[in-house]
């Protein structure tokens, strides 16, 4: 069967997946931490076989097509030209979060992050020995966007950070144009650097609207910008552990490279393999995932919205659904959601206890299935 068969049911128990190994032995299907139920691109393959029937597995430099590959890539998509200098590699996404927090400021001073957010928004800066400021976003229309009037009230006099997630985890607001040039501008008056994750920019899912980077806008938002990219999310990678920070400025990249010295390692070679494979040769294989999740998203809003106490608004990008469970009045929604058979991630861990995250990168049979548990037990508990 092809690889491109997002239909194809793939055991994944027993492969010590993090992701399934959660409700071992049990009925309930998971679909909590963001990684898709999807085989990675046939290019991707290709590579791995062919690296590994190499045979050895030494030491590796970042191969320079790589880079190469990113900044074409980087120019092509953003018109954002880049440096191979400016490039940091990283065996993870979640490590340039705790470099960020610990290349700005010092013990004390203060990080802020628009909440609900991915959590390692809110441990990085505690890890660091940070002040965490939270600043609830706003709903505007359908989307969730940053409440600048908060950020205003919020920020101090010890705030050095602002850590900012384009497209949001959760949620999944792409952010226009003259909403990053809006933050752009607060980040200069405050004197901020920020830290943009921008791991989900290949997965916009609602046509017509585009990714653009924080950084990209111009050389002053640029000098103040650690920008976290990988190819780990889109293409099913995430176990080969290989992302990229992009820092324009000379100062604040060699404060970053100073926090990682002797502590983060470099990625391995096979990440390396499968992260040039992916941006060389998988765009085409992304443009039929994101036509396959668009058909999921699109049937998990409708579904969700027909259950009592449950809403769903739309979602441009990720393949992750916030849903507000506030009106279903839950004791404890992630038992009941286990008990129902699905796994969810708890609102609680991004902030908001309201919520339930569902990850629907999976096959549709997996995701009528667990619609259909979370309608049945919802209909069974709520009041006639």
């Amino acid at each position: 069967m092809s690889p491109t068969d997002f239909d194809r049911l793939i055991d994944r128990r027993h492969t010590a997946s993090q992701k399934w190994e959660r409700y071992r032995d049990t009925s309930v299907l998971p679909m909590w931490v963001a990684d898709t139920d999807f085989m990675a691109p046939p290019a991707v393959l290709d590579a791995l076989h062919q690296r590994i029937d190499h045979g050895i597995f030494g030491y590796t430099n970042t191969p320079a097509e790589l880079i190469e590959q990113v900044q074409a890539r980087l120019d092509t998509c953003y018109n954002w030209q880049v440096s191979a200098d400016d490039l940091e590699w990283l065996p993870g996404l979640v490590p340039g979060l705790h470099l960020a927090c610990r290349a700005t400021g010092s013990a004390g001073s203060a990080v802020m992050s628009p909440c609900p957010v991915y959590p390692p928004f809110m441990t990085a800066p505690h890890l660091s020995d940070r002040q965490l400021i939270k600043v609830p976003m706003r709903l505007t229309g359908q989307r969730y966007l940053i409440d600048f009037d908060a950020l205003d009230s919020s920020v101090t006099a010890d705030t050095r950070l602002l850590l900012f997630c384009n497209p949001h985890n959760p949620g999944g607001t792409v952010y226009r144009r003259e909403e990053l040039e809006q933050l752009a501008e607060w980040v200069l008056r405050h004197n901020l650097v920020v830290c943009s994750d921008e791991i989900h920019c290949d997965l916009v899912l609602e046509p017509g609207l585009k990714h653009i980077p924080l950084a990209s806008l111009g050389p002053e938002i640029a000098a103040r910008t650690i920008t976290l990219m990988a190819p780990s999310k889109t293409f099913n990678i995430a176990g080969l552990g290989c992302s990229f920070a992009v820092i324009q400025n000379p100062q604040l990249r060699r404060d970053f490279q100073r926090a990682r010295k002797g502590i983060v390692p470099d990625v391995n070679l096979l990440g390396y393999t499968a992260a040039l494979a992916a941006f060389r040769d998988g765009d085409a294989w992304n443009q039929a995932q994101l036509n396959y999740l668009r058909g999921n998203r699109d049937y998990l809003v409708e579904q969700l919205n027909a259950i009592p106490g449950l809403r769903l608004l739309p979602i441009e990008a990720t393949y992750l659904a916030w849903i507000d469970i506030s009106a279903a009045h839950l004791e404890n929604p992630v038992h009941f959601f286990e008990q129902a058979g699905v796994g969810m991630s708890p609102g609680r861990d991004f902030g908001d206890e309201r919520f339930m995250r569902l990850n629907f990168g999976c096959p549709r049979a997996l995701l009528v299935e667990a619609t259909d548990r979370i309608r049945r037990s919802l209909l069974n508990h709520l009041p006639a």
